[in-house]
């Protein structure tokens, strides 16, 4: 007999989902026993469900399958609803499985009896509760080929205790990813002609289309054009680095990010939405084109718009960029642009970075273009939380490449369960913690918002220094070897350190 729990773990070893970030409880036993009968599935052990849902975001977005979930019912699944969010932004696919209470037990409404579908429908358009052990297979087939539908998505199924231990039979079928469709040849004409008027013409790249090929193609196509060509600031992945071709990144706040639009009279959408602003401002509009900016879909989101961008590019390899590595910096106390120069001088190449500075990230990132070839993941959702997370599942999945997240220090503190399965997995990953000991994003949108800034006791809200936050002590404390650094010299020397080792190490930096 194979009970539910076996044949969940076979169906989505079938279909090459091969990780599991779990926070198990005892709905979720069974599934636990069952991973020493079926060989295979790497089960990754997080503290916290955020942790688990944004690990399990970054495996997705590097190793381009499914990464999986396994939470302990509505309350685990509530902890990592924000990190779902994010996934859902990033379109990254995941199986989340969700354990219930047994059938026969959630008549009584125990303690930790909660409405999981509600809870998996905030984040999800795909949600199953299992209806009986012998749907096992079939209904864990359907998660993984909802979860790998273009865009991709996370795709919930909740399993009632009992169907994990009664006799559920065969595993479900093998589910291959659905290929992307390539838009019709209609829709590449009239994209070439609004090229003709390229000075009042751009195109706004997002998903796929930011991966090496699409970022080739616009490259060929700007180079031939004139185009502008613009990049989704929270788009999932994006292949960065010296010598690659640098669509220009939409800035954070409206006002700049307007400026960069301005002028457009058609923008060509390439796997992307219309663009906005992050928030709503008094007396300000969403939108940030000209009003008289017309939009034309190249690439649907569940479209390939890479091949788009191929087939809209001429055969010809636009002129390689060569660049000579940037000098590191030296001397004086330690400023966020040292800090990037420092990272762009010292990041091994093939690298993956995994951002969630905040406020200190316009100073940096522009250094990051000039680093050696990487990919570049940003914060997609905007729910605080993801940096450390995105980095164990990109590890993971890419064991041959370092990790380096660049963390905000307030952001740091929502995930910092983090910090132990960096350590139990032995990750290469290194961490930058920016600390400037404030929430520093919230003293400009106090201002933007039009809330007068702040008083005595509005401050205490944005402020963490008191008590001090000691990240060297708390990275300890989770097996994490950590150092501090004040100056430039001191960071310039711990970083490369920490990219010469193989293995966590925790920068940081005193801002």
């Amino acid at each position: 007999m194979m009970n539910g729990a076996e044949c969940l773990l076979r169906t989505l070893l079938a279909s090459d989902v091969q990780v599991c970030f779990m926070n198990p409880g005892t709905s979720e036993m069974q599934f636990v026993a069952a991973l020493d009968r079926v060989p295979g599935m790497r089960a990754v052990l997080c503290l916290f469900e955020g942790v688990c849902s944004g690990a399990a975001d970054g495996y997705a977005r590097m190793a381009g399958r499914p990464g999986s979930t396994l939470l302990h019912l509505g309350p685990g699944l509530a902890n990592a609803l924000a990190n779902f969010h994010n996934a859902r932004k990033a379109r990254s696919p995941i199986v989340s499985i969700v354990g219930e209470h047994s059938t026969e037990h959630l008549r009584y409404d125990a303690p930790l009896s909660a409405d999981v579908a509600a809870f998996a429908r905030a984040v999800s358009s795909d949600v199953q509760v299992l209806g009986c052990a012998k749907d096992m297979g079939r209904a864990a087939g359907e998660a993984i080929a909802a979860a790998c539908r273009p865009p991709g998505q996370t795709a919930m199924l909740i399993v009632p205790a009992d169907f994990s231990w009664s006799d559920a039979g065969e595993p479900g079928a093998r589910i291959d990813p659905q290929p992307r469709a390539v838009p019709d040849a209609r829709r590449i004409g009239q994209a070439a002609d609004l090229l003709a008027r390229a000075q009042t013409t751009g195109l706004l790249l997002s998903g796929s289309a930011l991966l090496e090929g699409g970022v080739k193609a616009a490259g060929r196509i700007a180079a031939k054009t004139g185009v502008r060509v613009f990049a989704d600031r929270n788009a999932a992945r994006t292949a960065s680095g010296r010598g690659r071709f640098h669509p220009e990144r939409l800035a954070y706040f409206p006002e700049k990010a307007e400026l960069q639009l301005a002028g457009l009279r058609d923008l060509l959408l390439v796997e992307a939405k219309t663009p906005v602003s992050f928030f709503g401002y008094p007396g300000r509009r969403s939108t940030i084109a000209p009003k008289d900016c017309a939009m034309h879909v190249l690439a649907s989101l569940e479209e390939d718009g890479a091949a788009a961008l191929e087939l809209l590019a001429d055969a010809e390899t636009a002129p390689t960029r060569l660049e000579e590595p940037p000098a590191l910096p030296w001397g004086g106390t330690l400023t966020l642009d040292a800090i990037g120069q420092a990272v762009s001088a010292l990041l091994p190449e093939n690298s993956i970075i995994c951002d969630e500075m905040v406020s200190s990230a316009e100073p940096v990132w522009p250094h990051l273009l000039h680093a050696a070839r990487h990919d570049y993941m940003p914060l997609a959702g905007g729910a605080i939380g993801l940096g450390m997370p995105l980095g164990i599942g990109a590890a993971i999945a890419c064991p041959d490449r370092k990790v380096l997240v660049l963390e905000a220090d307030g952001s740091a503190m929502y995930t910092l369960q983090s910090l132990w399965t960096i350590a139990r997995e032995h990750l290469d990953i290194v961490l930058v913690v920016f600390a400037n000991r404030r929430y520093r994003i919230l003293d400009v949108e106090m201002r933007r918002t039009g809330a007068n800034g702040f008083g005595p006791r509005a401050g205490e809200m944005i402020d963490i220094s008191h008590p001090e936050l000691d990240f060297t002590e708390l990275a300890s404390g989770m097996g994490v070897g950590a150092t501090r650094a004040a100056t430039v010299d001191e960071f310039v020397q711990q970083l490369a350190a920490a990219m010469q080792h193989t293995g966590p190490r925790l920068i940081e930096a005193m801002l």
